[in-house]
C-alpha cells in the first residue's frame, strides 16, 4: 500500500429491498486504504456487489455513510461521482456501436478533455494493457475475450482515476488468459498507485491478488485480514472453508502429479 490515508469507508452500512423485508448487507463498517487492493470473496448473495455497488452509488444504503476521500458520497452527484471512479465487471459492459478507441474515450470526452490529450492517454492506455495500436478502430465483437477485457480495464483507468472498482472482472476468461489479466492488472494497480476493491468467487485469486481480504456471509463482513492472516488464522468455520478450498484443490493436483510420476 502506498499511504494509510482512506479512500472508502463504509460506517454502520445496512442495505434492505422490499420494504425492509430482505437485508442484503447488515451494518458493514470497513476502511480502506489509499493505495490498497482489497478483495471482496463470499458465496453468491453474501452483499458482496451490493456493498460495492454502494462505493460509485449505483446503490444507496439503508442506513449508515459511505465515504470516498472523506466524502460522504450521499452528498455527491453520482454522475460525476462515478467518472472518479473506475468500474470494471464481468460482463465487460463494452459499448458494442463504438470502436475501441470511441469506448476508451467516453468518460474522457464527459469531463471534457481535448481531443490531444485523449489520444496520448489512449496510447498509454494501449500499451499498459498490451493491446496493439491497430485494434482501435475495431468493433468490440471483432476482439476475443480476453481483448475485450483488457479494453474494459484501459476505458476504467482511462480519465486517471484514483479508485477501481472490479465485480469479478475475470471470471468468465478461461485460465491462462485470465490469471495473464489479473497479474497484469495488479502491476498497474501497484504502478499507478491505485486503490482497487475487487469482488471475487475465487479465494486463491483474492489470496494471489490482494493486499487484504474481507470476507463477507449473510451480509456481513466476518472476517477482514491479509492473505497470510487468513490462511494461518481464520477467525470462523465458514473463513476456514473457504480457504480450505485451494488448499484441498493443491493437495490433489500435487498426489495426481505424483501418482503419475
Amino acid at each position: 500500500m502506498a499511504t494509510d490515508s482512506v479512500a472508502i469507508a463504509f460506517r454502520n452500512v445496512d442495505k434492505s429491498y422490499d420494504c425492509g423485508r430482505t437485508l442484503a448487507v447488515r451494518v458493514v463498517s470497513l476502511e480502506i486504504a489509499a493505495g490498497e487492493f482489497l478483495a471482496m470473496v463470499g458465496t453468491s448473495g453474501s452483499g458482496k456487489t451490493t456493498l460495492l455497488k454502494m462505493i460509485n452509488r449505483l446503490v444507496d444504503p439503508s442506513a449508515g455513510t459511505v465515504e470516498v476521500e472523506g466524502q460522504d458520497v450521499q452528498t455527491l452527484d453520482p454522475f460525476q461521482l462515478r467518472r472518479r471512479i473506475g468500474y470494471v465487471f464481468q460482463g465487460i459492459g463494452l459499448f458494442p456501436h463504438l470502436t475501441v478507441a470511441e469506448n476508451i474515450a467516453v468518460t474522457p470526452r464527459l469531463v471534457g478533455w481535448s481531443a490531444d490529450k485523449i489520444e496520448t492517454r489512449m496510447s498509454e492506455l494501449l500499451d499498459l494493457v498490451q493491446l496493439p495500436h491497430d485494434v482501435r478502430q475495431r468493433m468490440p465483437s471483432t476482439l476475443s475475450g480476453g481483448q475485450r477485457q483488457r479494453v474494459g480495464v484501459a476505458r476504467a483507468l482511462a480519465a486517471r482515476p484514483n479508485i477501481v472498482l472490479m465485480d469479478e472482472p475475470f471470471g468468465a476468461l478461461d485460465p491462462i488468459t485470465r490469471d495473464a489479466l489479473a497479474r497484469e492488472y495488479r502491476a498497474a494497480h501497484q504502478s499507478l498507485g491505485l486503490t482497487t476493491v475487487m469482488i471475487t468467487h475465487d479465494m486463491l485469486e483474492a489470496i494471489l491478488l490482494a493486499d487484504r481480504i474481507a470476507v463477507m456471509n449473510a451480509g456481513e463482513i466476518v472476517a477482514v485480514g491479509t492473505p497470510h492472516d487468513l490462511l494461518t488464522d481464520p477467525k470462523n468455520e465458514y473463513v476456514r472453508e473457504l480457504i480450505d478450498v485451494p488448499r484441498r484443490q493443491a493437495s490433489e493436483v500435487e498426489r495426481l502429479a505424483g501418482a503419475r510420476l
